[in-house]
């Protein structure tokens, strides 16, 4: 295991393969654990029956253990969607935060993921709006990296994006899946938008919402031709 502020390479899980296509990663996906500790987090991402990987993970304490390649398609964010990517591990980095679901995430491992992420932007020209959250890409079936998890604190660095308070409210589904989520059903597209960007809103569907969604993807259409 890594001390905090290192990364330790070696690329101890064999869960991986090629990226499929051709495709380089142009996303990046952030999880929570959901287990007791970082120990068996590792083993579990290490373990070859368990079928699952992410390229990093960062302990509580801010260590940042290599576990595949980023050249190489982990297998972390499984059924889900991503504006018109289907196939998100060819074109995503998995990032896994050691943290239970419904805790806090320390100072030291959100600064090791402040890091890590400015490199993997830098180095892979990838845009802050595609770093996701696995809830965003699976909205049926994933809520990390939860509630509790400081997106804005990402947004104010560059690292990700938060919405402004600019525009009118239009067509919230429509929206929501103009900005990159996902085609399932209104109660679930609502419910992932709030975990990211309305973590405590309660009640159905408001003009907050609709105006939020509006300026993102006013300002991120997530399948906007490169230039």
């Amino acid at each position: 295991m890594a001390q905090p502020g290192q990364t330790l390479p070696g690329w101890p899980s064999p869960n991986f393969g090629p990226r499929r296509h051709g495709a380089l990663p142009d996303l990046v996906v952030i999880h929570y654990t959901a287990m007791p500790g970082c120990a068996e987090a590792e083993a579990r991402l290490c373990d070859p029956e368990a079928e699952v990987s992410a390229h990093y993970l960062i302990s509580a304490s801010g260590a940042v253990t290599a576990l595949v390649p980023e050249e190489l398609r982990a297998w972390h964010a499984g059924a889900g969607q991503w504006g018109q990517c289907r196939d998100v591990n060819s074109r995503s980095i998995g990032v896994e935060l050691d943290n239970p679901g419904h805790a806090p995430f320390p100072e030291a491992q959100m600064a090791a993921l402040e890091t890590l992420l400015a490199d993997l932007l830098h180095r892979w020209q990838i845009p802050p709006e595609r770093v996701i959250g696995h809830s965003d890409m699976a909205p049926a079936r994933k809520a990390d990296p939860g509630p509790r998890f400081d997106w804005q604190r990402l947004a104010r660095r560059g690292l990700s994006v938060w919405p402004g308070t600019g525009c009118e409210p239009g067509d919230f589904v429509k929206d929501a899946k103009a900005f990159g989520f996902p085609d399932v059903a209104p109660d679930l597209l609502l419910a992932a938008f709030r975990l990211r960007f309305r973590p405590w809103a309660r009640g159905p569907l408001d003009a907050t919402d609709a105006a939020l969604i509006a300026d993102l993807a006013a300002r991120f259409p997530v399948d906007r031709p490169q230039i």
